[in-house]
């Protein structure tokens, strides 16, 4: 039985895994050694494996690729899920904010920061990448970036000082550092 990934987006996203030309459409399956089956008029992806596909993963690629692409990241963010170690996760916001749109304004807003600095500092003090689109945050990094980030998120959501938020996030990035290097120093003996 062929294995078959569904994927429900945005209507207003087809569009972009489509591409110009149908270009970014064309790398995900070529990368990934698939074929999308797109529905532009209900936002329906399926995700079909081809006789080529070698990587018994790749069909997971291309659905995260897909869904990153739908929870608003550009194509060429959402193809670093390509890499072996990243990973695509998804905060809903709506399980936090009591289906007030105020308040889901307010959370949206914590996470962006003024003029999208929170977003900026989250991404470069933990090496993952945040999309805030809709109800939810996208978040793609590896393993401890993800983590990371995602901390940060919640404290944010929980109401923690943006000040508080950037501390943390300095102080898991010096563990993190200071883990890699024992790690390191571990392996070459």
């Amino acid at each position: 039985m062929e294995t078959r990934e569904f994927v429900k987006v945005p209507k207003e996203r087809v569009a972009v895994i489509i591409g110009p030309d149908g270009r970014v459409k064309n790398i995900i399956e070529k990368d990934t050694k698939t074929r999308l089956e797109i529905d532009g008029e209900e936002g329906n992806v399926i995700i079909v494996p081809t006789e080529k596909m070698e990587d018994p993963l790749a069909i997971w690629k291309a659905r995260d690729i897909v869904r990153a692409i739908g929870r608003g990241f550009s194509p060429g963010r959402a193809f670093r899920l390509l890499g072996d170690d990243e990973l695509l996760e998804i905060v809903d916001l709506t399980l936090f904010a009591s289906k007030s749109k105020n308040t889901l304004a307010r959370i949206k807003g914590r996470i962006i920061g003024a003029g999208g600095k929170t977003r900026r500092v989250i991404e470069e003090v933990s090496g993952a990448i945040l999309s805030v689109y809709g109800h939810t945050v996208a978040i793609i990094g590896n393993v401890d970036q993800s983590r990371m980030a995602k901390e940060a998120i919640m404290m944010l959501i929980e109401g923690a000082p943006h000040s508080t938020v950037y501390g943390v996030l300095q102080k898991r990035k010096r563990a993190l550092k200071r883990r890699w290097a024992s790690w390191k120093t571990a392996s070459r003996t």
